[in-house]
C-alpha cells in the first residue's frame, strides 16, 4: 500500500534533515541530488521546513558559475538545547549542547557518601541548571543521564539497588520535576557502546560487544545494529560470571568472586603488585589502574605479545586477585562500578617506589600484561562463545590505556580460547563514551521528534 501525501512528505523531511545533519549545509540542488526527489518536491520540502523553523538560509554555496550563487540551507542549532549527564558513585559531569550535538558548557560536581539524599539530589540538578544558564539554553529539550545499575525495560527507570546510592534513583524524577524536558536514563556501559560505534573504535560494526573495563566490569552487546538489554535490562553483567581463577563464587548480590574479581581495578591493582609494579604518580583524572596499564603497554611495547595462555608466564589466567587487597563492590545486580574509572574510590596501590635502581624491567611490564591478557581473555571467551560477534572492544580506561599492545596479547589469548575469529580492539574514547553516548542519545530523541513537522 503507498504511503498516503501526509506520510511521504514526513519520511522526504526526515531524509533531508538527517542528510543536512550529516553532511552540513547544502544547497537545494545537492539535497535533490542526494534524495534523488524531483526539483519542486526538494523546494516544497525546503519552504516546510524552513516555515518550521528548523532549517535556515546559512550561506551561499562556492561554485563559479553565472548568475547568484545557491543558498546554503543548514539545520538551526538552537532550536533545541540538550543537557548529557555522567552520574559517578561521587560525583557528576554534566555537558550542554545544541540541537547539533556541539558542546556550549560542560561542569562537574563531587558528591561525598554521606551527603544525603536530598542534598545530593539539589547538587546535581543545581550543576545542571547553571550549565544551562552558563550555555545560554533557556529551556532544555532533552537530559539523557548515564548511570550504573540495571535499568527497568517496563519504566526505563533505574531498578532499586542496595548497592547504589539512592540520589541515583532519585535524580531523574527531580530533573524532570525541575525542567521543562524530556528525561532519559540508560546504562552507562550501554551508552559507552552507542558512542564507540557511532565516534570510536566500533564504526564500522553492526555486531560487536564491548567489555567494560574500569573500577569494575561490564559488557554491552550490540546485534545487527541493536542494542540488546535483555528481558530485565540485565544484558552484560559479566562481573558475575563465574570464572576459574577465583576464590570463592559470585551471589545474585555480590560479584565477588566472578570475572569482577579478575578484571576490576582492585584486581588490576593487586596483580601489579605481584610484578612489583610502582605505584602510579597521579595522572589528572585517569585513575591508578588504568595508569598503571599505560605505563606497562608503553614499557612493553617493543615486545611481542606472547602465543597464547598456554605459555608459561608468572600470574597466569588463574593466579586469583589478593585476597588481601581491598576490593571494590558493584551494585547488587547492576554494574555499578562498571564505567567508574574517574572515582576516588579506587584503591590506590602502597607505597612500593622500588626507587631509580630497581624499576621494574620491560619484561616485568610485558608478564604483567600477559596475566592480564589471560584474565581479560576468559571474560571476552565467555562472550564469545555465546554470541560469536566477530569484534570485541576493551572498553574504559584501562581498555584504552592498553591500547593496541594489550589488545593484541587479548587477542592472541582469544584465538587459542576459542574457534570463533573475533578481533579485538582497543577503545577509541575511554571514559569519555559515558557522556558522549548520552550526548549521542539525547540529540537522537530531540532530533526524532522535531524533524517529524506536521504534515500541512
Amino acid at each position: 500500500m503507498p504511503a498516503s501525501p501526509s506520510t511521504a512528505r514526513a519520511i522526504n523531511d526526515r531524509f533531508a534533515l538527517r542528510l543536512l545533519q550529516e553532511e552540513g549545509p547544502l544547497t537545494a540542488g545537492q539535497l535533490k541530488q542526494l534524495t534523488g526527489l524531483s526539483r519542486p518536491t526538494v523546494a516544497d520540502l525546503v519552504e516546510r521546513l524552513t516555515e518550521a523553523g528548523l532549517i535556515s538560509v546559512v550561506g551561499e554555496s562556492g561554485e563559479q558559475r553565472r548568475g547568484p550563487n545557491a543558498r546554503l540551507y543548514g539545520i538551526v542549532a538552537d532550536r533545541a538545547y540538550l543537557a548529557a549527564l555522567d552520574v559517578r558513585t561521587q560525583g557528576v559531569t554534566v555537558v550542554v549542547a545544541d540541537l547539533l550535538g556541539r558542546e556550549l558548557a560542560r561542569a562537574s560536581v563531587p558528591i561525598a557518601d554521606d551527603a544525603g539524599t536530598g542534598p545530593a539530589v539539589e547538587q546535581a540538578v543545581g550543576l545542571v541548571e547553571r550549565a544551562a544558564k552558563e550555555a545560554g539554553a533557556d529551556r532544555l529539550h532533552t537530559v539523557a543521564i548515564g548511570a550504573p545499575g540495571l535499568i527497568d525495560p517496563a519504566t526505563g527507570e533505574l531498578r532499586d539497588s542496595t548497592g547504589l546510592p539512592e540520589w541515583h534513583r532519585r535524580l531523574a524524577a527531580a530533573l524532570g520535576e525541575r525542567l521543562p524536558a524530556r528525561v532519559l536514563v540508560e546504562n552507562e556501559t550501554n551508552l559507552a557502546a552507542l558512542a564507540e560505534q557511532r565516534d570510536g573504535a566500533a564504526r564500522d560494526r553492526d555486531t560487536f560487544v564491548l567489555l567494560w573495563l574500569g573500577l569494575g566490569t561490564g559488557a554491552a552487546v550490540v546485534l545487527d545494529g541493536t542494542l540488546r538489554r535483555g528481558a530485565s535490562g540485565g544484558t552484560g553483567e559479566i562481573g558475575f560470571l563465574p570464572v576459574p581463577g577465583t576464590t570463592t563464587l559470585p551471589s545474585a548480590t555480590d560479584c565477588e568472586g566472578g570475572f569482577h574479581s579478575l578484571g576490576a581495578a582492585a584486581a588490576i591493582d593487586s596483580l601489579a603488585r605481584e610484578y612489583a609494579l610502582p605505584a602510579p604518580a597521579p595522572t589528572g583524572n585517569e585513575p591508578p589502574a588504568a595508569t598503571l596499564v599505560r605505563t606497562a603497554a608503553e614499557a612493553a611495547t617493543s615486545r611481542p605479545p606472547a602465543g597464547g595462555p598456554d605459555v608459561p608466564r608468572d600470574g597466569g589466567a588463574a593466579a586469583p586477585a589478593d585476597s588481601n587487597a581491598p576490593q571494590t563492590r558493584p551494585a547488587a545486580g547492576g554494574a555499578d562500578a562498571s564505567s567508574d574509572g574517574t572515582e576516588t574510590s579506587v584503591h590506590p596501590l602502597g607505597d612500593t617506589d622500588t626507587g631509580p635502581d630497581t624499576r621494574p624491567s620491560a619484561d616485568a611490564h610485558a608478564r604483567f600484561l600477559d596475566a592480564l591478557a589471560d584474565r581479560f581473555a576468559i571474560g571476552a571467551a565467555s562472550v564469545v562463545a555465546v554470541l560469536d560477534p566477530g569484534c570485541v572492544v576493551l572498553g574504559g580506561e584501562v581498555g584504552q590505556a592498553g591500547g593496541e599492545v594489550l589488545a593484541a596479547r587479548v587477542e592472541a589469548r582469544l584465538a587459542a580460547l576459542s574457534p570463533l575469529p573475533t578481533e579485538v580492539r582497543p577503545s577509541a574514547l575511554g571514559g569519555a563514551a559515558v557522556l558522549r553516548g548520552a550526548l549521542l542519545m539525547a540529540r537522537d530523541t530531540a532530533q526524532d521528534d522535531l524533524f517529524a513537522p506536521p504534515p500541512r
